[in-house]
C-alpha cells in the first residue's frame, strides 16, 4: 500500500528558509496532483499549495503566495515546497497528500504523517 513521507521541517528564525520534500512509497508521483497542507495547534487544516501533473499548474494560498514555491521532479519522484521569508504564523505541521484529481479536489488517496515547521527567534 502506498504512502507519502514528508521531510525537511525544523526550527528556523523569522525571515529564514526551509525546503520540504514529499516522497511516495509504493507508487510514482508523475500522474498525481500533490497538495501541501498545514495545521497549527488549535487551528483548522489549511491548504497551502498544490501542483498538478499534466499540464503542470500550481496553486498558492494568499497567506504564502510570493514566499512559497512548489515544484516537482518526476525523475526523483519528489515534490518540493520551497519556503522563504518564513514568519512565526507559518509554524505548523505540514502534510502532503496525493490526488488523481485537480488541485484542492478534496479527494486524496494518500497522505503523509507530516513534518513540523517552527518559526521562532
Amino acid at each position: 500500500q502506498g504512502q507519502l513521507v514528508e521531510s525537511g521541517g525544523g526550527l528556523v528564525q523569522p525571515g529564514g528558509s526551509l525546503i520540504l520534500s514529499c516522497v511516495p512509497s509504493g507508487f510514482t508521483l508523475d500522474s498525481w496532483s500533490i497538495d501541501w497542507f498545514r495545521q497549527a495547534p488549535g487551528k483548522e487544516r489549511e491548504g497551502v499549495s498544490c501542483i498538478t501533473s499534466d499540464p503542470e499548474t500550481t496553486y498558492y494560498s494568499g497567506s504564502v503566495k510570493g514566499r512559497f514555491t512548489i515544484s516537482r521532479d518526476n525523475a526523483k519522484n519528489t515534490v518540493y515546497l520551497h519556503m522563504n521569508n518564513l514568519k512565526p504564523e507559518d509554524t505548523a505541521i505540514y502534510f502532503c497528500a496525493a490526488s488523481r484529481d485537480s488541485c484542492l479536489s478534496g479527494i486524496y488517496t494518500y497522505w503523509g504523517r507530516g513534518t513540523q515547521v517552527t518559526v521562532s527567534s
